[in-house]
């Protein structure tokens, strides 16, 4: 099992080499289903729901769409290079901050995976307890160990599968529930007239708008998801994974449809709780087993993605800080347990300043990739299978880009009433204009060495 989807027929003989067989990748529909896995978290249909009850729904209607254009266009470009190169996060990040960097970024983006992977199988754990009652790490153990196998071995083949088949499950799930509720509770368009009363004041981070497109910024991390999933693909459906796999298809459903249907279940239910346990809780108690049903397809869907993500870049982080070889299934089962371990925790209690310091972390590495790809455009891209001896050990346009950024967008998230807004937009600006900037200071495009300082290497 190779969790990254390396191909081991590549020979590098050069530190340009970007030749490769792509006998071994995944075909354009296995991988289409399953990054379309992503699409069915219920936490899109609690953050869509947030942003409504909090800046009204057309506020919240507003940042979607701005959202959906932002990501579609920024994950074209990093899914073009990452398909071409099988760029994942920690080999892309070897070439924005060098060596160094790379342990700090598949570090950052292993919890960030696992984090998501505890919260969200937490509302699978608090539906079984809605539904049956029964003690909480006993429900966590059931989720932990009917997710794990879904990445392990020849089961982790099964996934894009498993997806494919859940998928229509997921689309009519949607409609079932929109269709339920209104029946219940009548169809009316208070959800999509709902105001808060006096729109957010720019001093306290409005208009709601742009609050909405910011709060979305905190999860720019599926863009780092789409470089790993991206690596996966074929040269050859290039052109249809950057049509309908990572752009706007996908986020369309992801953000908008999921937001929408959020939105509608929190102004139709009465007394529906705006969080994910919330809604949740209210479609098992509105819709018995079959509410139950819709949540296990929903959140098994994301958490195959969570967990492959997890452990994969847990294990680039341990074999590259402890200089060790150790099988996948070894990362996959430390990954399962430590999601186990945290979801004995209350961790839901601190999504929102998660989301806040991820946010700053994940937006600013997203910046300077994003900025490279498009400064090295004309230039010949390295395979993301080059060894380590190609690197520097430190990139200091990139490492010091993305410091400085991530102080200014904590600072300014933590210190300021309109700080949640624009902390993580600084952080990009910061992020891009700085890494640009420096590379002309610095007179380095990457972290790659040039020829001349090592010469051809063997593979």
């Amino acid at each position: 099992m190779d969790l990254k989807g390396t191909n081991n027929t590549v020979e590098v003989t050069d530190a340009l080499y970007r030749a490769g067989s792509d006998g071994d990748q995944m075909g354009k529909w296995s991988l289409f289903m399953a990054f379309y896995g992503i699409a069915s978290a219920m936490f899109m249909l609690y953050i869509g729901a947030a942003m409504a009850v909090a800046y009204g729904t057309v506020n919240a209607i507003i940042g979607l769409v701005l959202t959906i254009i932002t990501y579609s266009l920024i994950n074209r470009v990093l899914a073009k290079h990452s398909i071409n190169n099988r760029t994942t996060v920690a080999r892309f990040s070897r070439t924005i901050l060098g060596k160094a960097g790379t342990i700090i970024a598949s570090v950052i983006l292993a919890l960030t995976a696992i984090y998501y992977a505890v919260f969200e199988g937490s509302i699978v754990v608090y539906a079984f307890q809605a539904a049956f009652g029964g003690e909480h790490w006993i429900w966590s153990l059931v989720v932990v160990a009917y997710s794990t196998p879904l990445i392990l071995g020849g089961v982790r083949r099964f996934l894009d599968k498993l997806n494919g088949w859940l998928l229509p499950l997921y689309l009519l799930g949607l409609v079932v529930m929109v269709v339920w509720a209104g029946v219940r509770f009548g169809f009316t368009d208070a959800w999509l007239t709902h105001t808060p009363g006096a729109e957010l004041p720019l001093a306290a981070g409005g208009p709601g708008w742009l609050a909405t497109f910011a709060a979305y910024l905190g999860v720019w991390v599926l863009m780092m998801y789409t470089m790993d999933y991206a690596a996966l693909g074929k040269r050859q459906d290039t052109g249809f994974h950057t049509k309908y796999t990572f752009t706007w298809p996908f986020w369309t459903l992801t953000y908008g449809v999921n937001a929408l249907v959020g939105i509608f279940l929190t102004f139709t239910i009465p007394g529906l709780q705006v969080s994910e346990s919330g809604l949740s809780g209210g479609l098992v108690a509105l819709m018995g087993p079959i509410g139950l049903v819709l949540v296990l397809v929903f959140q098994t869907r994301i958490n195959t993605a969570n967990y492959f993500i997890g452990a994969a870049n847990l294990q680039e982080f341990g074999e590259r800080l402890f200089r060790v070889k150790l099988p996948a299934a070894f990362w996959v089962i430390v990954s399962s347990a430590i999601i186990y371990l945290l979801m004995l925790l209350p961790i839901i209690q601190y999504l929102l300043l998660a989301l806040a310091w991820q946010g700053v972390l994940v937006s600013g590495w997203v910046a300077i990739a994003l900025t490279h790809i498009l400064l090295n455009r004309t230039r010949k891209d390295e395979h993301g299978l080059l060894g380590d001896e190609h690197y520097r050990q430190i990139h200091y346009p990139g490492l010091i880009a993305w410091t400085v950024a991530t102080i200014v967008g904590i600072f300014l998230t933590s210190a300021f009433p309109w700080g949640a807004t624009w902390g993580p937009i600084a952080t990009v600006i910061v992020a891009s204009g700085l890494y640009a900037g420096l590379r002309g200071a610095f007179r380095e495009h990457s972290a790659l060495h040039a020829p001349t300082e090592t010469g051809p290497k063997p593979a």
